[in-house]
């Protein structure tokens, strides 16, 4: 596992045209398995018209015939090696540093694009703000970063459906014991929920967002 994939920069949705996004805040959607850039962009009208969001599409094809991208394999004996997240994460580094600069970014992902968002909390705590993780997880083995989150808490919200039998229960749980140590944690577990995102979800994802904005008011004033 040594190959570092890369973002297209060509394929990206973003929200407002580059005249309109110099000094706002930027929100990067990472999809989930099998999905593409469009994907979670219809997320945009439930999210903080303060953001400038873009939507970016993971560098890897899945086995045929699942359609869309994928950050990292989950099939085989490797499947979900932490590794592997490691390099998702470090391309999702590498474009935004690329496309936004050296301005914190926050991310969003969804399934494997919610723990690639954590990874790239973890690969670098100084380009990452906070994170947004929907259905998705922590992966294992320690990075550098670590003990840089153990002290600075950043803001992250873990969404997860009581009905959701995607992600493998010893990852629900190395996540819920990894991310209270390593962050400010808010989130929740919605009753009756799969491997998909509610409105109530939205909703809290949105107060969380929110309360990011008012963070960074409030630091501005400062």
């Amino acid at each position: 596992m040594s190959d570092q994939p890369s973002l297209d920069p060509s394929i990206v949705r973003w929200s407002a045209p580059p005249a309109e996004r110099a000094g706002r805040p930027v929100l990067v959607l990472l999809h989930g398995y099998g999905a593409d850039e469009h994907d979670l962009f219809g997320l945009v009208p439930y999210l903080p018209d303060a953001f400038v969001v873009a939507s970016v599409r993971a560098p890897l094809a899945p086995p045929w015939p699942t359609p869309g991208a994928s950050w990292y394999p989950i099939e085989g004996l490797d499947g979900r090696d932490p590794a592997a997240v490691t390099l998702a994460a470090r391309a999702v580094l590498d474009w935004v540093q690329d496309a936004v600069g050296s301005a914190p970014v926050g991310l969003l992902g969804f399934s494997q694009g919610g723990a690639v968002a954590l990874q790239a909390l973890r690969v670098d705590p100084d380009a990452v703000s906070f994170a947004v993780v929907l259905a998705g997880y922590a992966a294992g083995g320690e990075l550098p970063g670590d003990a840089v989150l153990a002290q600075r808490r950043p803001p992250v919200f873990w969404g997860r459906g009581a009905a959701d039998d995607v992600i493998p229960a010893p990852l629900i749980d190395l996540t819920s014991q990894w991310l209270p140590g390593h962050s400010e944690l808010s989130g929740r577990v919605y009753p009756g929920l799969t491997h998909s995102i509610s409105q109530d979800e939205l909703d809290d994802v949105r107060a969380f967002l929110d309360a990011r904005l008012a963070d960074r008011a409030g630091a501005s004033v400062t």
